[in-house]
């Protein structure tokens, strides 16, 4: 990935990202290239509907154990664990 000044990505960069790379792959939803974005998809988890978060937080967890994110929120952790 590109570097980039902000954390937003832009329509090429998110296009140009493998679906490995997002925490909903087959929506291709909360991208998380790099641990801003991991930290991001923490932040907007709450938003994701009931039936993928699951998923959700599994591939947070996932990509925060690859980029060295310690992740604190016990919803995303309680998720994981169904």
């Amino acid at each position: 990935m590109k570097e980039s000044s902000s954390d937003k990505l832009n329509t090429e960069e998110r296009r140009e990202l493998p679906n490995s790379d997002f925490g909903l792959p087959a929506q291709r939803a909360f991208p998380m290239p790099d641990a801003a974005h991991v930290r991001a998809a923490e932040a907007y988890f709450r938003y994701a509907p009931d039936n993928d978060k699951p998923e959700l937080a599994r591939n947070i967890l996932k990509k925060a154990n690859e980029f060295g994110v310690k992740v604190s929120s016990p919803t995303v952790l309680e998720w994981a664990a169904k």
